[in-house]
């Protein structure tokens, strides 16, 4: 080397965490520690949750019945997906897609 101390590399902050390396066995994958919510974290995004409900509740079911009207039309869905976010939770939008999946089939 040229002397100077190693710089550490930023982390990747969207990487999940991992055990130090020689906590692992060699060659083997790196243990993923969990981060669990608050009781507290929890309450607060089931009540920003009801709130995006209620705010959008006009628009969410007309957006939910485009979703599937494309879904079992075999069009493309990434526009329509753009538009329900706005309106609908991601619950909603797995749930409508879940209920059409056994008949819709993305054309490969």
């Amino acid at each position: 080397g040229s002397g100077e101390p190693a710089v550490p590399q930023p982390r990747d902050p969207w990487a999940p965490p991992v055990d130090p390396p020689q906590a692992q066995p060699q060659g083997a994958a790196p243990t993923v520690v969990l981060a669990r919510s608050t009781e507290g974290e929890k309450l607060s995004q089931l009540e920003r949750l009801a709130g995006f409900h209620l705010a959008h509740s006009s628009d969410g079911a007309a957006a939910l019945a485009r979703l599937r009207d494309t879904a079992l039309a075999g069009g493309n869905l990434f526009e329509v997906l753009m538009d329900a976010v706005r309106c609908c939770s991601l619950g909603e939008i797995t749930h409508t897609l879940f209920d059409v999946g056994g008949r819709y089939r993305r054309n490969v």
